[in-house]
């Protein structure tokens, strides 16, 4: 298992919003947001940005309703957010989100949009699978975003994780 030691200091787990399901011939990847999922992205967006939740990078999978969720994040982020879209967050396991975290050793805070389940158990390696549970016992809901925080004022090696703050529709 990937561990994480500060920075970033804070984690963003966001996972896309609800989707379409597959039209016959249509691949998984390229599913879109429905319309519900347009709308409760936009909420999600605007939730966040209130509580000043605004990372310095968001990192986004390439998916198609990946992809939408986040332009909604962009809407409220400010110019000064990079966005970056990687093919690997598509098939990815935990170790890979976590992993993908980790390289942004320059960032304050980052941002993952992605897919369940890999999310929650992203979630999960983060804080603790007790805590995950605690906190989300019906699991990881579409447009749900995980707030997490280092914990400050420790050596960088020691630092642990808590889930600050969670956001749904």
């Amino acid at each position: 298992m990937t561990s994480i030691s500060p920075p970033p200091f804070r984690i963003y787990l966001l996972r896309h919003a609800k989707a379409l399901s597959a039209r016959p011939g249509e691949r998984d990847f390229d599913r879109a947001l429905s319309d519900r999922g347009y709308g409760d992205a936009e909420i999600m967006a605007d939730k966040a940005a209130d509580k000043g939740y605004v990372p310095d990078l968001v990192i986004s999978s390439t998916a198609l309703r990946c992809r939408q969720t986040a332009e909604a994040i962009r809407r409220v982020a400010g110019p000064d957010v990079e966005f970056r879209f990687v093919d690997e967050l598509y098939n990815a396991s935990a170790d890979g989100y976590l992993n993908i975290i980790a390289s942004q050793a320059t960032d304050n805070s980052v941002m993952l949009v992605g897919h369940n389940p890999v999310i929650g158990q992203t979630l999960a390696s983060l804080i603790g699978q007790s805590a995950a549970t605690a906190a989300l016992p019906s699991g990881f809901p579409t447009a749900g975003l995980a707030v997490i925080d280092a914990e400050r004022n420790v050596p960088a090696a020691k630092a642990s994780w808590t889930l600050t703050d969670f956001i749904s529709d």
